[in-house]
């Protein structure tokens, strides 16, 4: 069989912790699969540029079999150019004593500039990730400026909170990771997010059980399993004195390798992905919904029942994106 073409990804920020954690990662054939050659593009600010030559001179001594090339620059249209996968992991974070608006203020101008960058130059079908927080409304706001780039081809990481739900359960009930599944992120990528676990299920010899049926607590799930996922960032800013990098980049990596390669039968992620009113939420928003993938598309999972406790759940991390989308449109004027 002859050997497949390279893909050319992009990871914007490369030079910072989630960065150095997922480029060997992607050079490894995490994201793309075993036996996909990759050539990755890194793109870093200035400041950065000096610790962006170091992390190249890493990737080349690593001697990756997959890795058939490099590009690492602070010029976002060579950046840019050809890619055809794009993890926007580089973004301003919020500071002490910014406000909300300060922040999405500057991540408008960089996503703008990127955006526009991506639209010019990158290979036709494209498939973007943002991870840069406020991760939903910095999509839109690359939706708004590369309006050529189909609304489907542009989504944000929900797949850490999603894992994290699955890591909450299988700790909880002493059971293997990977036998936990259908767990659910719905909404932002924030606080006020929902994880779901009414349609969760877990492997048991006796067949798959439903989460809810094997944990036998629901206050524990409707209380602190919510409050846990919802700050589990904030826990490890705390733990670590930094943020989540090494579970923010494979969950880049999950979430691609999902996307381009599908999801296996009876299993959905989530992905924060351009909501078409499914399940009630507005039109227009980057939303986390429950998605299967196959031949490189993502579908919303349709017609699962919704309660009550969850639809005011749902409806709250609606609410607050349409605030977000309202205040970063304002910083467009």
């Amino acid at each position: 069989m002859a050997a497949k073409e390279p893909m050319r990804v992009l990871v914007t920020g490369a030079a910072g912790q989630i960065g150095y954690a997922l480029v060997p990662m992607i050079a490894r054939g995490v994201m793309l699969g075993a036996d996909q050659p990759v050539i990755l593009h890194m793109l870093d600010i200035e400041f950065a540029a000096e610790a962006l030559k170091g992390v190249k001179m890493e990737l080349i001594d690593a001697a990756f079999p997959l890795l058939k090339g490099v590009v690492a620059t602070t010029d976002v249209v060579e950046a840019c150019t050809g890619v055809n996968v794009a993890v926007m992991v580089g973004g301003f974070p919020r500071k002490e004593g910014m406000e909300r608006k300060d922040v999405m203020t500057k991540n408008v101008s960089i996503y703008k500039a990127q955006a526009s960058a991506l639209e010019a130059h990158a290979a036709p079908n494209c498939k973007v990730l943002v991870v840069a927080n406020p991760a939903n409304t910095n999509a839109l706001i690359l939706k708004e400026f590369a309006p050529s780039i189909p609304e489907k081809n542009i989504s944000c990481l929900t797949r850490l909170d999603h894992n994290r739900a699955l890591g909450q359960i299988s700790e909880r009930l002493g059971v293997q990771v990977s036998d936990v599944k259908n767990a659910i992120i719905w909404g932002n990528h924030s606080s006020s997010q929902y994880p779901d676990v009414n349609h969760a299920t877990v492997k048991t010899p006796s067949g798959e059980k439903p989460v809810r049926e094997l944990v036998q607590d629901d206050e524990w799930l409707n209380g602190e399993f919510i409050a846990t996922v919802q700050q589990r960032g904030a826990a490890i800013i705390k733990a670590r004195k930094l943020s989540s990098a090494l579970s923010a980049a494979s969950s880049a990596c999950d979430h691609i390798r999902d996307w381009v390669l599908g999801t296996p039968e009876g299993t959905f992620v989530s992905m924060g992905v351009y909501s078409d009113g499914s399940y009630g939420v507005p039109a227009g928003l980057i939303y986390s919904f429950p998605v299967t993938c196959s031949g490189g598309e993502w579908t919303i999972v349709q017609g699962l029942p919704i309660d009550e406790f969850s639809r005011k759940k749902m409806d709250a991390t609606a609410q607050e994106l349409s605030e977000e989308k309202a205040l970063a449109y304002s910083c467009l004027a």
